[in-house]
């Protein structure tokens, strides 16, 4: 008797358990978590990184993987007497609106709010659209 007569042998096909929809969804929920924590810091006076992993070679030659400190670029800066905050996907600003990509707060302090406020949108789906545009150009 062969192994493999021994198994329980099927015909699958695997399927996706997020939709592309979703997956951006969570992509860009991801990103407003990771500019909550910015802000905070920003509140603070301090800068914001996370740590994550590369691809590197040692002295050897040979490739290894470490852990490297990247700062998060804040997606709101301030101008005009007061603090303009976008919500990007990648490196795009998503358009809000007709009227524009940003939302103008007074100070600093309010950008967690604007940030919370994307956050709900997002995760309703409110902004699958606007992604939608960016992920076609």
């Amino acid at each position: 008797m062969s192994s493999l007569a021994k198994l329980t042998i099927k015909s699958i096909a695997r399927r996706n358990a997020v939709s592309p929809v979703e997956a951006r969804r969570q992509k860009l929920l991801k990103a407003i978590e990771e500019q909550l924590s910015a802000a905070d810091a920003a509140i603070k006076g301090e800068q914001y990184t996370v740590t994550a992993p590369r691809w590197t070679k040692n002295d050897a030659g040979e490739r290894v993987r470490v852990q490297r400190q990247r700062v998060v670029r804040s997606w709101f800066f301030e101008q005009d007497g007061g603090c303009y905050v976008q919500c990007k996907y990648g490196s795009k600003p998503i358009a809000l609106s007709k009227d524009g990509n940003a939302v103008f707060v007074k100070q600093l302090g309010d950008v967690p709010n604007v940030l919370h406020a994307f956050y709900a949108a997002a995760a309703g789906g409110e902004l699958d659209a606007a992604i939608e545009t960016i992920v076609k150009r």
